[in-house]
């Protein structure tokens, strides 16, 4: 971690949210005058959308039936703790972008799918954003939660995310139902292994829980409304919260557990806005401090 460069993380599972969360940051940092360096996790994929379905397909014929998107061999984490550790320590590094539609593809002249070449994080930026998979991976190889300032995970129980995945891919890419369902089977043993550990090393967890029926996942007609659900909000470190600040100002809410808030999940983005805003000008005040002490930054 460092004061000098902070960096923020949003890590959930395809179809968790975390792109939603991600609107709302920006949101506080257009208020709040921050100037972010965006990355993206996909853009840590190995493999462009058509070599990944190559690489699937070899998969399957060797009899590999786990390969996915979430595991080691599909992802360059070695590059992503580069990018990580090289922010914290200069204020500098490398990414790239994937080109998820035709429209991002466009302003590249590249297909989708594909990648844009590697280029330097924006110079005199305050802080970096990254939002994906990843933000808190942990292997024998590489530990990235380690060098991650303030990190968030974005955890729906499973059911509700298996629902929120299966709308947006059949609606926004095309996929079958039936696809989808062989792709999170597929997915199971990288996101038992990759994914849900992740959650125990964040700072703050945001798992919307549903209150209408989601027994049957795969045949649910709609996406439970923010209104049908709660939202539980889960601090590692209770230390310096006003919980009854944020219990007054989230009506309906309620401490479930010693760091647990629930809320109506509907009051999400205002849950996030009290929360993150003060955290964020804690980040850059210990910035400013950094930068008046000197050329070396404060390491912690």
């Amino acid at each position: 971690m460092s004061a000098r460069h902070p960096v923020i993380a949003v890590t959930g599972s395809s179809g968790a949210g975390t792109t939603s969360v991600s609107k709302t940051f920006e949101q506080i940092f257009r208020r709040e005058q921050v100037r972010a360096a965006f990355v993206e996790g996909d853009s840590f994929h190995r493999f462009s959308r058509a070599e990944m379905k190559e690489q699937m397909a070899g998969a399957v014929e060797r009899g590999d039936h786990q390969f996915s998107h979430f595991g080691p061999d599909a992802n360059l984490f070695p590059e992503l703790e580069e990018l990580f550790s090289g922010y914290a320590e200069t204020g500098r590094g490398r990414f790239r972008r994937y080109l998820h539609d035709e429209a991002e593809a466009a302003r590249f002249g590249q297909k989708p799918g594909t990648f844009t070449e590697w280029e330097d994080v924006p110079a005199e930026t305050d802080l970096l954003f990254y939002e994906g998979l990843h933000g808190a991976i942990v292997t024998e190889q590489v530990d990235v939660a380690r060098h991650v300032d303030l990190l968030i995970g974005v955890t729906p129980v499973i059911n509700l995310e298996w629902i929120q995945k299966l709308h947006r891919d059949k609606a926004t890419r095309g996929y079958s139902a039936e696809a989808v369902t062989d792709t999170i089977l597929r997915r199971m043993h990288d996101y038992t292994h990759y994914i849900c550990p992740q959650f125990s090393r964040t700072h703050i967890n945001f798992q919307r829980v549903p209150v209408v029926d989601t027994s049957n996942p795969f045949v649910a007609r709609f996406i439970p409304a923010p209104d049908e659900s709660f939202l539980v909000i889960r601090f590692a470190n209770p230390r310096g919260i006003d919980f009854p600040y944020l219990l007054s100002m989230l009506h309906d809410s309620f401490m479930s557990r010693s760091n647990t808030i629930v809320c109506p999940g509907g009051k999400m983005d205002l849950a996030m806005q009290l929360i993150f805003t003060p955290m964020i000008w804690r980040l850059l005040e210990c910035k400013k401090e950094s930068q008046a002490r000197g050329p070396v930054g404060l390491r912690r």
